[in-house]
């Protein structure tokens, strides 16, 4: 057989999506091209064959006997194609793990941890996308996501990894070391602001109804900023579990009272659900769920300064 013969890649392509979807325009969509383009490419295909693919009734088209027949045959030989070329690149593909996270997680939460699993499982490479932006995996090389939010994310499978809790928190020697003693003293205090983490439902679990929430000072977009402005004593913050403890752990900051504020936002780990039962995931899900409790655990172990002896401002696990 004369190889040189075959039509072009590019125009069986737009002949097979045309007559899946028996749209030139749906086709388009998915080859992220024109409706001309796909117009064009069967024309020349039809030409080349001297064959009619498709019976056209104004901006409708339908695909003629020889047409579908020649679609069966060409979608086998693109589909044995696409499971070749995805064998020769399983070789590397399957060492590879992709993990996307929010900057403000992976910097304060996961970062810390992940030599763990990289000493545990070698096999993998293992690869961190800091990123604000929600992973789409049907068009980004991600294999699974840790994301905060409801939980509603379409087409994938999500399973809760770790809540969160906020509390207020400072450096030790913030107002030369004269902490608040109690939740009500606070608005005697420089209490930072924060787009995301308002004050008003941590006031309303402290039992301090009438505290209204604060309106003067920076207000900081960024989660990371808001704790390292607390950490450089620029006053009190409200601030995330999940990224204060390790402050908290280093000595750098001090949770002020045993008091959490709800957060409506969770954990979440995710990816799709042909990729769960994989190895590279099963084996990060397995560590990272680990990780998540063994935090819990020393959330739990850590004493707010509040309740530490007199005089010791600093909150030991």
């Amino acid at each position: 057989m004369d190889l040189r013969q075959l039509p072009a890649l590019n125009a069986l392509r737009a002949f097979e999506a045309a007559a899946r979807h028996e749209s030139f325009s749906r086709a388009a969509d998915e080859l992220f091209v024109t409706h001309g383009a796909v117009s064009h490419q069967i024309r020349a295909l039809e030409a080349e064959l001297a064959v009619t693919l498709f019976a056209r009734d104004g901006k409708r088209v339908r695909l003629t006997d020889r047409g579908r027949q020649y679609a069966a045959d060409v979608r086998a030989a693109l589909v044995a194609m696409a499971e070749s070329t995805r064998r020769i690149r399983a070789g590397d593909r399957d060492r590879r793990l992709v993990v996307s996270t929010i900057p403000s997680f992976s910097a304060r939460w996961l970062t810390s941890r992940v030599g763990g699993f990289i000493e545990r499982h070698p096999e993998f490479d293992l690869e961190l996308l800091s990123t604000s932006s929600l992973t789409d995996f049907n068009r980004d090389d991600v294999d699974l996501a840790i994301r905060f939010g409801f939980g509603k994310y379409a087409g994938v499978h999500a399973e809760p990894l770790l809540d969160e809790v906020f509390f207020p928190a400072c450096s030790p020697r913030f107002n030369g070391g004269q902490l608040p003693r109690a939740p009500a003293d606070l608005p005697n205090f420089q209490l930072l602001r924060s787009s995301d983490e308002l004050w008003r439902p941590w006031f309303d679990a402290a039992g301090l109804p009438d505290v209204p929430e604060p309106k003067r000072g920076v207000l900081y977009e960024d989660s990371s900023n808001l704790l390292q402005a607390a950490i450089d004593g620029q006053g009190i913050a409200l601030v995330r579990r999940s990224l204060a403890m390790q402050e908290i752990i280093a000595g750098r900051l001090v949770r002020l009272f045993n008091v959490d504020g709800p957060s409506p936002w969770t954990y979440f780990f995710v990816c799709l659900p042909e990729l769960l039962g994989t190895a590279r995931v099963q084996a990060f899900r397995e560590w990272i769920f680990a990780e998540a409790e063994q935090f819990r655990l020393l959330y739990e172990r850590t004493p707010a300064v509040c309740d530490a002896p007199a005089g010791n401002l600093r909150a030991l696990p």
